[in-house]
């Protein structure tokens, strides 16, 4: 009985004192964290404009005379040559018009004659003394007022008949009809655009640049793409850039040339890209940047070997410029991993598991081999 109390007495200090021994340390698994590698570049400078196409010579066609359309012979998208009539004026007051003149021309042609045989036969009185000199004079003046006033009844005929032919509107150019402002009936003016005619062989973009980004587009190389054929990209040369802003939106209307045909009235996105500066900068996002003493910072993670972590600290940088999203910095070796994301959280000397990984978490593990 005494043998059996000792024994239950021990088993109990045993108890006790494996209650009381403490716990092994807790080791703190590696903090997983975002990274980016660090890829040396030239810092370029990279805007895009969303522009249209359009044709380098698109002509407006007008109505040298006004009056009532009487034809409508073309419609938009048709392709029509030099010479080819467009549409056509009701030409009845112009028919009478030129008939009066003609007639008018008439008069003073036979007024001239008449006065040509007044003055011959006055001059050859005037030889025997049968007229005085004064009426040879008038005579002679007589013809020569005739002479004029028939020069100018035939520029008055020659002026009806232009205004008659110009009832016809005939293309001054050959291309694409781009544009028609009237219908058959409608009164027009003179001199009002009523067909828009532009060359398809000749096509260029047409943007709008900031007044900010103005220098910075003069020396710019420029690519462009297609809304159609986004995957397509093709290089475009700048032809001419408005040396005035447009007073409705302070903008440069700027026009590039492309290399090939593009189809009239396409949505085109051009990008300017030109090189800030000749130092090797890497573009980095905006979130991994942090200080050190007040100076630009970036907590850079050293590999351990073959473990699947590193050690971070913290080295600063320089800073060379911003975008959107992006900072870009020089300072770090290429090649280096740096913390992106959750920066204020970190220390020097702080373990992180590398991206992909595998997390233990070595408390569980210790707790299982227990």
């Amino acid at each position: 009985m005494k043998t059996s109390l000792t024994a239950a007495g021990a088993l109990a200090v045993a108890v006790m004192l494996c209650a009381c021994s403490p716990d092994q340390p807790a080791v703190q698994a590696p903090r997983p964290v975002r990274t980016a590698e660090i890829s040396y570049d030239n810092a370029r400078d990279i805007n895009r404009y969303v522009g249209t196409v359009q044709s380098r010579h698109e002509v407006d066609q007008a109505f040298r005379v006004g009056g009532k359309i009487a034809q409508r012979k073309v419609d938009v998208g048709q392709f029509v040559r030099e010479g080819d009539i467009l549409a056509v004026l009701d030409d009845s007051d112009y028919r009478l018009a030129e008939e009066a003149s003609r007639q008018q021309w008439t008069v003073a042609v036979e007024q001239t004659r008449q006065a040509d045989s007044d003055r011959q036969r006055l001059t050859a009185l005037k030889a025997d003394g049968s007229v005085s000199a004064a009426d040879a004079e008038r005579a002679q003046t007589n013809a020569q007022t005739a002479h004029a006033t028939a020069e100018a009844e035939a520029r008055k005929l020659e002026l009806a008949r232009n205004r008659l032919k110009y009832t016809a509107l005939r293309a001054s150019r050959s291309g694409v009809v781009t544009a028609v402002r009237f219908e058959a009936g409608q009164v027009v003016p003179e001199g009002q655009a009523v067909v828009s005619i532009a060359n398809p062989d000749e096509s260029e973009i047409v943007i709008d640049v900031p007044e900010n980004q103005l220098a910075v587009f003069k020396d710019a190389r420029f690519k462009a793409s297609l809304a159609s054929a986004p995957g397509e990209v093709f290089d475009v040369t700048l032809r001419e850039l408005s040396p005035q802003a447009t007073a409705q939106t302070r903008t440069y209307r700027a026009r590039l040339k492309p290399l090939q045909a593009l189809p009239l009235g396409a949505t085109a996105t051009v990008t300017a890209e030109r090189v800030m500066t000749s130092v090797s900068v890497a573009a980095v996002p905006a979130t991994a940047l942090t200080q050190n003493g007040g100076q630009p910072a970036l907590w850079v993670v050293t590999p351990m070997g073959k473990d699947p972590a590193g050690i971070v600290d913290l080295e600063r940088v320089a800073v060379w410029g911003y975008r959107n999203d992006e900072v870009l910095v020089s300072g770090p070796q290429a090649g280096a991993l740096v913390v992106t994301a959750g920066v204020q959280k970190m220390t020097s000397g702080l373990k992180v598991a590398l991206p992909g990984a595998a997390i233990v978490d070595a408390n569980t593990t210790q707790q299982a081999a227990r």
